[in-house]
Formats: structure tokens, sequence, C-alpha cells
């Protein structure tokens, strides 16, 4: 690390976040680059140290390779929290930090939101609305209800603060168990068959890692309740979609509320499209007003650990995926 590296921004909007390091490090100079085809002659070019990147548009095209193995990048700080776009990595030679925490009270309101729409039916009465229909439908309190946050990082630790301040019994499941604030029970990755068979809702924020992959299949959704409603935060791959659709045509689950698929944009033709129990949004519940503005802030604080040489928050391994 040095303290006057050659730093870039990869993002679709480079402007705000240009103000930001000019305002924070205004001795540093800074490029932008806000197209994925053009980053890796730009990291040639400026023989880059230092690149803060955001996914903007899909994983297939990002230019991980130009990221991971340039002989001059150091430091890559994701914008986000998900980093399994950039594939495998060396960490002796590179160093992966994310933005944890950045949108982890935003994904929680999501997940909470999308357990009051089902208990409050808000789908059945606006179809009932458009066809004009009164009566009908009923309603149910969460209160008392049954969660399981599988992966309890910053995101489903904040999922787990709001679930108990509504009054339910909050599960949860992470790598290496032990008690939390907020949690009733926490519990290893082994207990998850158990623990699907108890929960009204389950909402998953864990990342994708070969580990995870499918976490969610067939026989994970035969074990869930038959009202069960599951709320994946996580990223597209963690959920098996075909057992998902299975399911939900089965009436395995009572439904879901999806933010990730596999395939990003969704489909015209997925078949998803056409569940009337599920809520679809495109990969969006991270995304508020102000998030990025907070991300470069964060990555700011880490760029004068780092030209400081002291210690980076927000290390990810690559192993572990956080």
């Amino acid at each position: 690390m040095s303290a006057d590296p050659s730093v870039i921004l990869h993002s679709d909007r480079p402007a705000a976040a240009l103000a930001v390091l000019k305002e924070t490090h205004p001795d540093l100079t800074v490029h932008a680059c806000d197209s994925y085809a053009a980053l890796p002659e730009l990291i040639g070019r400026v023989a880059a140290e230092v690149v803060y990147s955001v996914r903007f548009d899909g994983t297939p095209r990002f230019p991980r390779q130009a990221l991971v193995e340039s002989p001059t990048v150091k430091w890559v700080s994701v914008g986000g929290s998900g980093t399994d776009h950039l594939g495998c990595w060396d960490p002796e030679r590179l160093t992966v930090t994310n933005a944890a925490g950045v949108a982890a009270g935003m994904l929680a309101e999501y997940a909470l939101g999308a357990m009051l729409s089902f208990s409050l039916d808000l789908r059945g009465f606006e179809r009932r609305r458009q066809a004009r229909q009164w009566g009908g439908g009923r309603v149910e309190p969460i209160e008392g209800k049954t969660v399981l946050i599988i992966g309890l990082g910053k995101t489903g630790t904040a999922v787990a603060g709001r679930a108990r301040a509504m009054g339910m019994r909050t599960l949860g499941i992470r790598a290496r168990p032990k008690a939390m604030d907020s949690l009733d029970e926490v519990h290893g990755p082994d207990a998850l068959p158990t623990l699907l068979g108890r929960a009204d809702f389950i909402v998953c924020c864990v990342p994708l890692l070969p580990s995870t992959r499918g976490l969610l299949g067939a026989a994970a959704f035969a074990a869930m309740k038959r009202s069960a409603v599951l709320i994946d935060i996580s990223r597209g791959g963690v959920v098996d979609e075909a057992a998902l659709l299975a399911a939900l045509d089965g009436k395995q689950i009572k439904g879901a509320a999806l933010d990730v698929f596999a395939t990003e944009p969704l489909p015209g033709d997925h078949p998803v499209w056409s569940h009337e129990n599920v809520a679809v949004t495109p990969h969006c519940a991270a995304v508020y007003d102000g998030w990025d503005i907070k991300s470069v802030r964060m990555f700011a604080d880490n760029l004068k650990r780092y030209r400081g040489g002291a210690p980076l928050e927000n290390v990810v391994s690559p192993e572990r995926g956080y």
C-alpha cells in the first residue's frame, strides 16, 4: 500500500462519488470509469492500485479478470455487500473489502414489509379491488409468528431486530453459532432441515458460495410448512428456482417474495411471473436514495486507513464470502 495510490472509481454514476473523494482526499488523483468495457484499459493505463467498483451492469459481463488478475491492483473495494461476481481471488496478493451494512436496514425493512404483505393479504385485497369485489380475505398478525433467518451478518441481524420488535419469535443460522441479541435461538447450518419446519417466514440472506449454491432446494421446500413464506434477499443461485417453482405449483408453501434471481434481468417468459402468490422485485431491495453516497463515504474512510498503513475494515475472505 502507498500514501498516494492510483485510484479508480468504477460506477455508472461517478460524479457524486468523485465529489465525496474530492472533499475527503483533495490531494489524490482519482480516475472515473462508467462502463465495464473501458475498465481493463484504464487499469493498465493508470497502473491502478485501488479500485472502488459497483456491479451496475449484471454479473456475466463484469470485468472480474481485469481486477483480480491485474499486476497493479492491490485493493478492490466493492460498493455493495456481495462479492460473488469477483469469483475467486488470491488474498495474499489482493485485498477485497465490501460495504456490508450500507443497506442492512433497508433490506430488513424489505423483509419485514414482505412478511406484513402476506400476513395482511395485501395482494389478495388488490386483486379484489381490481375486480371491484367487496368482502373476502382476512388479515393475520405477525406477532407470535416464527421467522427463520438464514445468515446472520449485518442484514440478518437487522432483520432479527425488526422482527423481535414486532413480537415475533426469531430463529437464526450462522456458520459459527453463538448467542446474539434479538435472536431467541442461533444454530449452525446442520440444523436447517429441522428449523425450516418451525418457521412461518424464512428470510434468506447468505452470500453465494459453493456451499450455499442451491441451499434451498427440493428437500428444503419439503421440510417447510404449507403456510410458510420465503423471502429471498441473498443472491441468485442460493435458492433452487426449479425446486421453488415446483413447491409453489404443488402448494407446498404459501408464497414468496423474491428480489434476486439466477438470471437478471428476469426473462419475460420466466414461469415465476405467472404466480400470483409471488412478489417479484428487480434486485432493488438494497437500493435507496443515498445508498451510493453512504457506500462511497465508507470507502473514503477506508482509503484514509489504506494511505496511513492501518488495517482495512470489512475485509472479505474469498472462502467465506464475507
